[in-house]
């Protein structure tokens, strides 16, 4: 669907076009991420956090391996109170790894609001750069390769990642 929206917006562009020759530039945001020390430091900071994380969600579902197995071995012998019990427990230790699941990486979780603080600053600076360099370089439209919209054709004269990532590193100094 958004393929066939952005075929239709390139087509009528083109016959709007007609009598005016457009510009069109591209970048790949995901290469001025990977290459700007900062964006690089920054998830690795995430990285980090995350892997923290995840470690201790993988204790917790040890631990509740560990704790249902010794249950599921004893639990012909054990009274129906006692086994309840455990089922309980069980069932309380599981719904605690759900919710530290969601906590950290939940739609609104800990890692959202984490990447929002550390990687928000950084688009900010590139699409403020990138909309400087597409006025000054009279550019109609840029599209960002690496997103979901898919270019079919784009002569690379037209690509700006470089020139967005050398004014993004000249901008911090």
């Amino acid at each position: 669907m958004r393929r066939m929206l952005f075929v239709a917006l390139v087509l009528a562009c083109a016959c709007a076009g007609a009598n005016a020759q457009m510009k069109i530039g591209y970048i790949n945001s995901e290469t001025i991420m990977a290459t700007l020390p900062e964006a690089v430091d920054a998830q690795k900071s995430l990285d980090l956090l995350v892997s923290g994380w995840e470690t201790e969600l993988q204790k917790m579902q040890a631990d509740w391996k560990k704790k249902f197995d010794e249950y599921d071995k004893k639990k012909l012998i054990l009274t129906d109170q006692v086994r309840a019990d455990q089922e309980k427990q069980l069932r309380d230790l599981d719904q605690s790894i759900t919710d530290y699941r969601n906590k950290k990486f939940g739609q609104n979780g800990e890692l959202f609001q984490k990447q929002n603080e550390v990687m928000k600053p950084l688009q900010n600076k590139m699409f403020k750069v990138l909309e400087d360099i597409a006025k000054e370089d009279g550019f109609d439209y840029v599209f960002d390769r690496s997103g979901e919209v898919l270019l079919l054709y784009a002569n690379d004269k037209y690509d700006l990642t470089q020139q967005v990532l050398t004014r993004m590193q000249r901008f911090g100094k």
